[in-house]
């Protein structure tokens, strides 16, 4: 009966027999390690896109901003009111400062100097119930908020020009935000020569009683992690001459 059977077994080919060996305890292990390197990367993978994307909203969201708040800038730039002769003349002692000058000048907040720019422009914006047009004198200039944060705000107020006294602009906590975040705020003003001047001030000697030919802005927005930069240039469709010596 043994014998039979032995020669039964004999018979079957190696691709029929079944295999009647397992996996060993360190086989097991070993794919158990395998597989738990493989999810870990997987989930680290997803981990760092989902992380990255709250990164890029965040940093989408600073571009539209920055974007908004230069493309505002150069309208009001773009559409400046200045006085020329005969309807400018230059000051006399103790006359009032002309209400259409070019202003700017730098100031330290939060440990930081931002300049503010004074001009007046046609660009009005009407607010609320006033729907007047004219000429309006336009402020830009930095405030903080409760966390310490520059903030760039913009101020547009028809005649009579009080906002802007003895080279200060009168705060208000109404007057629209253009930027959040500002980190550098910075104004290049050229003249008819192509010459650079960080400051201005058209009524005054300094500047030969002349306004700029054109402004370069600078604008870096941003935090610890990371800033956004913009640069544009606005020409000025007209300007005052400097006086000649």
């Amino acid at each position: 009966m043994d014998r039979r059977m032995n020669q039964r077994l004999e018979n079957i080919g190696p691709e029929n027999r079944l295999d009647t060996e397992g996996f060993t305890l360190l086989e097991l292990l070993l794919a158990i390690f395998i597989f738990a390197m493989v999810v870990t990367t997987i989930f680290g993978s997803f981990n760092m896109v989902f992380s990255n994307a709250g990164l890029i909203s965040a940093s989408a969201e600073q571009y539209e901003m920055g974007k908004t708040c230069m493309n505002r800038m150069a309208e009001d730039l773009k559409s400046i009111y200045v006085a020329v002769e005969p309807a400018y003349t230059e000051p006399e002692f103790n006359d009032p400062p002309d209400p259409y000058r070019v202003f700017s000048d730098t100031s330290f907040t939060a440990g930081a100097s931002f300049p503010t720019l004074r001009f007046t422009s046609f660009a009005h914006l009407p607010f609320g119930e006033d729907r007047r047009e004219g000429i309006a004198e336009i402020l830009y200039y930095i405030t903080l908020t409760d966390e310490g944060v520059p903030q760039l705000r913009r101020a547009d107020t028809l005649y009579p020009y009080e906002r802007f006294k003895d080279n200060r602009v009168e705060e208000k906590i109404t007057d629209p935000i253009l930027c959040e975040n500002v980190k550098r705020l910075e104004y290049i003003f050229h003249d008819e020569e192509e010459e650079e001047q960080e400051t201005w001030n058209s009524d005054s000697e300094k500047s030969d009683y002349g306004t700029p030919r054109a402004i370069e802005i600078r604008l870096e927005i941003g935090d610890e992690s990371a800033s956004l930069y913009f640069e544009t240039m606005i020409k000025f469709p007209v300007y005052r001459k400097q006086k000649e010596d």
